[in-house]
């Protein structure tokens, strides 16, 4: 079953698969940079690029991409929700404005 936070991140990306990719990486850079995650925390996200980059006993890269997703994937969900949220509104968020030709 999807926590509430899941669900907010699947519903305000429509963009595809590489726009949803694109928002988790910036959301895991915003949140590694963050002080109010716990450094141990933060061991989640490099010790799963870690294991993605260097080769290891196991054939296949499916392991490895899987275990990349998993690391990154926990690491989020791990997060304080109220320190996500606030770092996905302000990547979702819609700037509004009107649209001038430079014609006119």
């Amino acid at each position: 079953m999807k926590s509430e936070q899941d669900h907010d991140l699947d519903s305000r990306n429509r963009k595809g698969l590489l726009g949803g990719f694109t928002l988790r990486a910036k959301l895991i850079l915003r949140l590694m940079r963050d002080s109010r995650v716990h450094p141990l925390l933060k061991l989640l996200p490099i010790g799963s690029l870690l294991y993605f980059i260097i080769p290891d006993f196991l054939p296949g890269p499916i392991d490895d991409a899987f275990l990349f997703w998993l690391g990154t994937s926990m690491f989020v969900e791990l997060c304080p929700v109220n320190v996500v949220q606030e770092h996905m509104d302000d990547l979702t968020q819609v700037v509004d404005g009107e649209w001038h030709d430079l014609d006119e």
